[in-house]
């Protein structure tokens, strides 16, 4: 606790004297930079998704399990395979403890397909402040060099801040979470993503009570139910998310409306029938495809896959 007390003077006082700093101006110009982007022109479009049949099932494939040193080439061949979105994670390390990618990959990848860009952002609205002299004197806009690699880090501490950036990248899609602790205003962000001309989602963790998003129901596109604990590819689906996906159907159907039903973590050929037999009508698929030795058959078993119950024949005598 003493050591604690004793770093609050020393930081407070580093702020003050970022506050004015040529360094601090240059990182307000980026965060201005980001906000003037709302005025441009999105090249994401929410028209790519209303192809789309909601009777059918949509397999998402999740670059998160790629390979990132062919992504281009694996993005290219899921679609071949019968993809029908691209599912793009996007991770600020504080509400999941990882990092991922930001715009920059978005952009990269929009010229190499014209499926829906199916983008979740898994972001944070708070950033410690005893951080924040150490994060604006090693990168105001964040940037690292290695070789001739630069990679941009996005530090998404608000997503109502971001939205336009990524939709300007390319996302058809624009996903955020409900918990309070990353978005503050649920209802703005969604109306932003959908001023931008894209279709908004709202992302509940598994833990997350379907009551969360009773107020802002009739106006997403999409509803996306995790169905692991987000941070991470590889995990076990969570069981309990199949009754949350039947009680949110059934929500869907008392309000009367009709938004795409998402499920991502832990889906493949083997359990998607018990999400798709209780509303789900998009999956989200990440090692189960693209760790597949055949993209093809991967995305099929997920599309076709069936009650192993409902498959035995009866035996007559």
């Amino acid at each position: 606790m003493t050591a604690f007390t004793s770093m609050q003077p020393q930081t407070s006082s580093r702020v003050s004297q970022l506050a004015g700093s040529p360094l601090r101006q240059q990182h307000k110009a980026c965060f201005s930079a980001s906000r003037r982007s709302l005025a441009v022109r999105a090249s994401g479009d929410g028209s790519r998704v209303d192809k789309f049949d909601k009777h059918s099932i949509i397999v998402s494939p999740s670059i998160l399990s790629a390979d990132f040193a062919k992504l281009g080439e694996q993005i290219k061949a899921v679609e071949a395979a019968g993809a029908d979105w691209i599912h793009v994670d996007v991770m600020d390390g504080r509400f999941v403890p990882n990092i991922t990618i930001g715009p920059l990959i978005v952009a990269a990848i929009r010229p190499l397909t014209d499926l829906p860009l199916d983008t979740h952002l898994v972001s944070s609205f708070a950033i410690s402040y005893h951080l924040l002299p150490h994060l604006l004197q090693a990168s105001p806009c964040a940037k690292l060099s290695s070789g001739n690699i630069t990679a941009e880090l996005q530090m998404i501490v608000h997503p109502e801040e971001r939205v336009a950036d990524f939709a300007k990248a390319g996302s058809d899609i624009i996903s955020v979470h409900a918990e309070p602790a990353a978005t503050v205003h649920l209802d703005r962000t969604i109306n932003q993503i959908k001023d931008l001309g894209v279709k908004a989602g709202v992302v509940l963790n598994p833990a997350t009570p379907i009551e969360t998003i009773q107020h802002v129901i009739t106006q997403v596109d999409l509803i996306l139910l995790m169905s692991v604990n987000p941070g991470f590819g590889g995990q076990k689906f969570i069981e309990y998310q199949v009754e949350k996906v039947r009680k949110l159907r059934q929500m869907c159907n008392d309000a009367g409306v009709s938004p795409w039903i998402e499920v991502d973590g832990g889906i493949s050929g083997k359990n998607a029938y018990k999400v798709i037999e209780a509303g789900a009508n998009a999956l989200v698929a990440g090692s189960a495809v693209f760790g597949a030795p055949d993209y093809s058959e991967a995305i099929k078993s997920i599309k076709t896959s069936k009650n192993p119950a409902h498959e035995r024949q009866p035996v007559h005598a």
